[in-house]
């Protein structure tokens, strides 16, 4: 009697036991990997693909942080009240308005696990930030995604069409993510704009305005969405302390919304989502004021030193709000991108953005700019 064929199983593949809206996910794309670029390259590297604040954290954000690392056998505050303290009285509001997150981009998924679902849409428009699809994805809602302005626009190229976001609510939409100023757009709408669109949004709308570049702004009309908030119980403005601040190792991010909204996110937001060093590193940088209006001030000098330059030479920058500029070739972007690549200048391609002609390069320090333009072919 023969012996019987052993029978194979498949290998283990974890993917088909997902969740649906997991499974129909894409991990988020980091970009290229850059501490191997670090030691590749060394000091002559110019990290222009990332967004980061050239100028760097503010000194008393740096001394509070060493001195919190003798804390780190403590768990941190998990409700980050001295921190919650400081922004109620700088921004004038309430500290139970104010939600704490691992970055803004935790906040952003948290507001559509909470307020999202397969029954519920989600708008937001064509080349808005990453994040707010994924989030949508996440929550297994329905996206709608809106067209954004065409390419000719006069103002916001590629920027949010608010008129066709209003448009595109239905009765089942639970949310609508904006990103004023937009990445990686660099483009932006006024206080006027939204407050004309949050006028014809239902209440039962919770409408998300991401500012992660606000304190870049220097627009005329352009303020914060925060001012509106009194009118509209709607509304959730989220920042982070990544750009202006330059603490995006440290990933810290709040949300300013009604105490009900505050309330939900706080039932599923992860206990101990700051750690201690974040949490002293936050409250310091929000303290130093002279810090902040440096880097406000070098930001817009490069930017528009930068942008010049760039003209100069025959490339078209979008205009922009941000400490990034997004240069628009006419051609796909790729072949320049792996140019400057092998020149050690990482800027970052918008392939994955639906814009394959286009890359957004960050808005460095005199030196790395210089870097980037002698770079250029």
């Amino acid at each position: 009697m023969s012996a019987q064929p052993q029978r194979r199983e498949p290998p283990f593949d974890a993917t088909r036991l997902a969740n649906p809206a997991t499974a129909a996910l894409r991990a988020y794309d980091p970009g290229h990997d850059l501490p191997a670029l670090r030691q590749r390259f060394g000091v002559t590297i110019a990290e222009l693909g990332s967004n980061e604040n050239a100028l760097g954290p503010s000194p008393r954000a740096l001394e509070a942080m060493r001195a919190a690392l003798a804390e780190s056998y403590r768990y941190p505050d998990p409700r980050g009240a001295a921190l919650k303290a400081a922004l109620s009285a700088q921004l004038g509001v309430d500290t139970g308005r104010i939600a704490l997150g691992n970055g803004s981009h935790e906040l952003l998924m948290l507001l559509a696990q909470c307020f999202a679902d397969p029954a519920h849409s989600v708008v937001f428009s064509q080349y808005g930030f990453a994040v707010f699809p994924i989030a949508t994805a996440a929550a297994g809602a329905q996206p709608i995604r809106v067209p954004a302005l065409p390419r000719e626009h006069a103002s916001a190229p590629f920027g949010h069409d608010l008129d066709a976001l209003a448009q595109a609510v239905r009765e089942d939409t639970r949310l609508v993510y904006l990103a004023n100023p937009n990445n990686p757009t660099g483009t932006w709408f006024g206080d006027a704009a939204l407050a004309a669109f949050l006028a014809r949004v239902p209440r039962e709308v919770l409408v998300v305005v991401d500012e992660a570049y606000h304190e870049f702004a220097d627009a005329p009309g352009l303020g914060t969405a925060l001012q509106l908030a009194g009118s509209h119980p709607n509304l959730i403005v989220t920042r982070t302390f990544s750009k202006a601040h330059a603490l995006a190792g440290l990933r810290v991010g709040y949300l300013v919304a009604d105490p009900s909204v505050v309330a939900v996110v706080e039932r599923l937001r992860e206990s101990f989502n700051l750690n201690n060093v974040a949490l002293a590193g936050a409250e310091a940088a929000l303290a130093d004021r002279e810090h902040l209006q440096r880097s406000r001030a070098l930001n817009a000098s490069e930017r528009g030193w930068l942008v010049a330059e760039l003209a100069r030479r025959g490339y078209v920058c979008l205009p922009s709000q941000t400490n990034f500029v997004l240069v628009d070739l006419g051609r796909d972007a790729g072949e320049l991108e792996r140019h400057l690549f092998e020149r050690g200048v990482i800027v970052r391609p918008m392939g994955g953005y639906g814009l394959p002609q286009t890359l957004r390069i960050s808005v460095g320090s005199r030196d790395e700019n210089e870097r980037l333009l002698s770079a250029l072919p």
